[in-house]
């Protein structure tokens, strides 16, 4: 049964997001299970404050004017209505003003950000560059800014800093994961939007306009936030100092954390996530991704004395992007460069036949900078596996055009092999997949992707005609796909170039450091440390992403702290720790992958 308070307001989480996953717990459970921990934490000093009651008392406590800004995708009537319960019990009585009256009116908005959004196109638009200041009329903004003086007044909601600049200023985060399983429930809107639209429609819109105009204002407001408040919980909040936050971010600068991950099931999914990831739902059907270090949707998670608080990943960039960038910061600005998943086709399936675009129709038709250029690690496989990659020999270009098209038009199976080239899936292949090219994992691997980090533009081909997990048919990109594919990358030119060759580039007593050599596309390279005891490194002034692919578990030293990584756990290591030791602690030899962006590429 729903749970409301005597505002009528729904206070049940369960009905407030569509979604199996388990939401994070604000204090960790003590446990003695090792292995993969889906909520890796770093600890820090400050003080984690869990209620409602120590917020109103800040606020009471303040003496000039408070605003109340956040995220898409916060629960502003529920989140309104819990702390004014407090703040009256406290004795203080609010006018609480809402700066949505200040938004323009939706048919403006709709019309401003139309060529961005692209109706026609059921997936991809190009990204916003405005401000979110152009969402709201100017005056409207100003006349609110001038405040009722003779009462207590909050402003709240996005963009409320745009009205009063001077006053403190408490930040609502929410994690992108959140906000998509708040929209599958149907109750947010789009920014100054008017409407609900479809879950689909919905994250096009965010992805493309809201999320890059509230992380920008999000970065303008990182240096004053007084309060920072995680309210993924809706009615149970964990918030934390802004000078604590800024501390914590300085100290996660120079070592090496882990960015939390989550999950998702796919039509393709499998079951090796399933299987050996502990804490996870095991009622959904699969788990076909699991978001290593996605970060433009990971968060990252501060903990004190076993309480948790989750804010985004990008806060670090906003903060210090040299820091964790080093050289690379003058290219990719805010813009964290490389991406680590999981896809998961373990007793699952195909996925489907796709390429990615070039780097100038990335800028010209989405505003991305850089584009999708992937890689295939093969963490795990059955000895049935394959991936598919390349072109036969005798590809041509027309008839395969049309073999697809009649395919969606039709509904009639594609014998992908007469096209497309498989090769047998072994541990510790990488398979390289730069722009333009065609390529699939088949069932029965687990791929660890590395990549650039754009991730949604896949332009699928050919989907063996399943629909998705709802029933629905799932949107292909044929004229798009067939405006990127590189038909050259066929033949023998696919063995010789898009299958990493592995090469000892140093070696000691007990320890290797193997290089698999990326594509010149590729702006970053790949190497694998291989040690039986301890091996050091150097960051050389670069982010180093690093993940266990082989041994139980070793301990990552930077400077004084240590983090424990547990097989098939990503971290990151920023380009201000500077030199960093791998401990093993299996019996056997451990094995560690590492990215980072090529000298030549800054």
């Amino acid at each position: 049964m729903t749970a409301y308070n005597k505002d009528g307001i729904n206070t049940d989480i369960t009905k407030l997001r569509n979604t199996a996953q388990f939401i994070i717990p604000e204090k960790r459970v003590p446990t003695t299970q090792q292995g993969y921990d889906i909520y890796p934490a770093f600890k820090i000093k400050g003080t984690i404050h869990h209620d409602f009651n120590s917020l109103a008392k800040w606020i009471t406590d303040q003496k000039k004017d408070v605003v109340i800004d956040g995220y898409s995708g916060v629960y502003w009537d529920q989140f309104i209505s819990k702390l004014d319960q407090h703040l009256t019990a406290n004795g203080q009585q609010v006018n609480w003003i809402a700066i949505d009256a200040a938004l323009k009116p939706a048919i403006v908005i709709d019309e401003m950000i139309q060529d961005h959004l692209r109706q026609h196109d059921p997936v991809f638009g190009k990204q916003y560059q405005g401000q979110l200041k152009d969402f709201f009329d100017s005056g409207k903004l100003d006349f609110i800014g001038q405040g009722i003086h003779q009462e207590f007044t909050i402003f709240y909601g996005c963009g409320a800093a745009l009205a009063k600049p001077d006053a403190k200023l408490i930040y609502i985060d929410v994690p992108k994961n959140e906000i998509q399983f708040r929209s599958r429930a149907g109750l947010l809107f789009n920014l100054g939007a008017a409407n609900f639209s479809d879950p689909k429609t919905q994250y096009k819109r965010f992805y493309f306009i809201d999320w890059p105009v509230l992380n920008k204002h999000k970065q303008q407001l990182l240096a004053r936030i007084d309060i920072i408040i995680d309210e993924q919980r809706v009615t149970e909040i964990s918030w934390i100092s802004g000078q604590d936050l800024r501390t914590a971010l300085n100290e996660m600068s120079k070592h090496a954390f882990r960015a939390r991950p989550w999950f998702e099931p796919g039509v393709w999914g499998g079951q090796w996530i399933k299987n050996n990831i502990s804490g996870l739902n095991q009622e959904v059907v699969n788990y076909a991704w699991s978001f290593e270090l996605i970060t433009p949707e990971n968060g990252i998670i501060l903990e004190n004395e076993g309480s948790m608080l989750e804010v985004s990943f990008d806060l670090l960039l906003f903060h210090n992007n040299k820091a964790i960038l080093g050289k690379a910061a003058e290219r990719f600005g805010y813009n964290f460069p490389i991406r680590f998943d999981f896809l998961d086709t373990m007793d699952g399936g195909k996925l489907s036949l796709q390429c990615h675009p070039s780097v100038a129709y990335t800028k010209e038709h989405f505003g991305e900078d850089f584009t999708q250029d992937e890689t295939y690690y093969i963490l795990d496989h059955q000895k049935d596996a394959k991936v598919y990659l390349g072109f036969q020999e005798n590809i041509d270009r027309e008839e395969f055009k049309q073999v697809i098209e009649d395919s969606f038009k039709h509904q009639i199976p594609v014998v992908v092999e007469d096209y497309v080239q498989t090769f047998k899936s072994k541990k510790h292949d990488l398979f390289l997949i730069p722009n333009g090219t065609v390529h699939s994992s088949g069932k029965n691997n687990l791929v660890l992707e590395i990549s650039a980090t754009p991730y949604i533009f896949t332009f699928k081909m050919y989907d063996w005609l399943r629909p998705d997990l709802n029933g629905k048919p799932r949107p292909l990109n044929i004229e798009r796909a067939f405006a990127n594919l590189n038909f050259e990358r066929k033949g023998k030119t696919v063995l010789d170039t898009l299958i990493a060759k592995q090469t000892v580039i140093e070696q000691g007593t007990d320890w290797q450091l193997i290089n698999l050599a990326t594509h010149p596309d590729h702006f970053y390279a790949v190497q694998r440390f291989e040690f039986d005891t301890v091996i050091k490194a150097a960051t050389n002034g670069q982010c180093h992403i690093l993940s266990l692919v082989e041994g139980d578990c070793i301990i990552v030293k930077t400077g004084e702290l240590e983090l424990e990584i547990h097989y098939a756990e990503t971290l990151i290591i920023p380009a201000d720790a500077i030199r960093y030791e791998l401990i093993n602690q299996s019996k056997n030899r451990a094995k560690v992958i590492a990215a980072f962006v090529k000298e030549e590429c800054c």
